[in-house]
This record gives C-alpha cells, sequence and structure tokens, in this order.
C-alpha cells in the first residue's frame, strides 16, 4: 500500500513539473524537512536547507519569468525537456523500498510521462494564449499554471490519489477548452 501511495505522490508531483519545475521540488523538500514526506536513499539533498534556499530562489525566478509575454513561449518550449527530467527525480525521490531498476522504470514511465504531458498542455495553452491574444493574456494563464502547481503540488503529498483523479480531469478539460478556442478562431477566420 505505502508504494502505490508513493507511485501516486511522485505522478502529482511530475505532473506539477510540467507546470513549473520548480514549485514541486520546493514543496517537496519542505514536506521532507518538516517530516512529513520520506525521501528514498540518495534524495535527501533535496530536503537540505541549501536546497530549499535554491529551489525558491529559482521558483520565484520561474514565475516572473513567465509574466514576461513572448518570454513565458521561450520558456515554455526550452522547459519541456527539464520538466520530464524534474519529473524523473521528484517520482523517483519518493519511491523507497524497492530495487532500482523498477524505481527508475516507473520514475521514467509515469514520472517523465506525467510531466511531458502536462508540459505539452502548458505549451498549448500558452500558445493559444499567445495567438488570439498577441501575448497579452499569457500572465493569467501564468497565474492559473502557477496556483494549480501549488495545489496539486501539496495536495499530491496530502492526498494523492484525488490528484491522479484531478489531473486526469483536469487534462481532459484544457484540452476541450484549446479544442474549442481553435475551432472558434478557423470559425471566425472563414466567415471573414
Amino acid at each position: 500500500m505505502e508504494l502505490t501511495l508513493n507511485i501516486l505522490i511522485g505522478i502529482g508531483l511530475a505532473a506539477t513539473c510540467g507546470f513549473r519545475i520548480f514549485i514541486p521540488l520546493l514543496v517537496m523538500g519542505m514536506a521532507n524537512k518538516v517530516g512529513y514526506l520520506e525521501l528514498s536513499q540518495g534524495f535527501a539533498w533535496i530536503g537540505s536547507y541549501p536546497a530549499l534556499v535554491i529551489f525558491g530562489i529559482a521558483t520565484v525566478v520561474e514565475i516572473a519569468a513567465y509574466f514576461i509575454p513572448f518570454v513565458d513561449n521561450l520558456l515554455n518550449t526550452i522547459s519541456v525537456p527539464f520538466s520530464i527530467v524534474a519529473g524523473i527525480v521528484v517520482t523517483a525521490a519518493v519511491i523507497t523500498d524497492i530495487s532500482p531498476i523498477l524505481k527508475w522504470t516507473l520514475a521514467i514511465i509515469a514520472g517523465g510521462g506525467a510531466a511531458s504531458v502536462t508540459s505539452l498542455i502548458s505549451n498549448g495553452a500558452h500558445n493559444t494564449s499567445t495567438f488570439f491574444s498577441a501575448g497579452i493574456a499569457n500572465p493569467i494563464v501564468s497565474v492559473g499554471e502557477t496556483v494549480i502547481s501549488v495545489i496539486i503540488a501539496v495536495l499530491s503529498i496530502l492526498v494523492p490519489i484525488v490528484v491522479v483523479i484531478l489531473i486526469i480531469i483536469m487534462m481532459v478539460l484544457v484540452y476541450r477548452m484549446i479544442r474549442r478556442f481553435k475551432e472558434r478562431k478557423l470559425k471566425h477566420m472563414k466567415l471573414d
């Protein structure tokens, strides 16, 4: 049962990496520091004070960068591989007491997969926002992603099963919303 919960925690945190890379690492480190989250061997550094300071600074810089029009789209594009790596790391960090080959296989498939899906959703949301508003609405998208990242990261540790269900629902809703926006825009373009 504990292994299943740890995998769900890892998937939730990894999905958060697709929106913001450093928020889940910061939340995970703080949860470890207060004794709420056990990290697997070799990942205790995530809960160290130096790491928490670095994650805190990196989080502030990352959030601020997403408020600069067009820089946010560039950041989204280059962050995809980094978010996948972060998703793999956070998943591996919480999976304890299993063989390394199984742990890394789960981390790569589940963690990397969850991070890549949410990263692509984030890219789609920013690109759609840029297309329809010339980037003016991107800060609103960025605020939404930041708030979602914090909520999902915290809930991933507190109630991981709920987060996995919420992530699935969120992915379906975002996909539908993006598709609807694109259909409307194409319809308006045909009318003009």
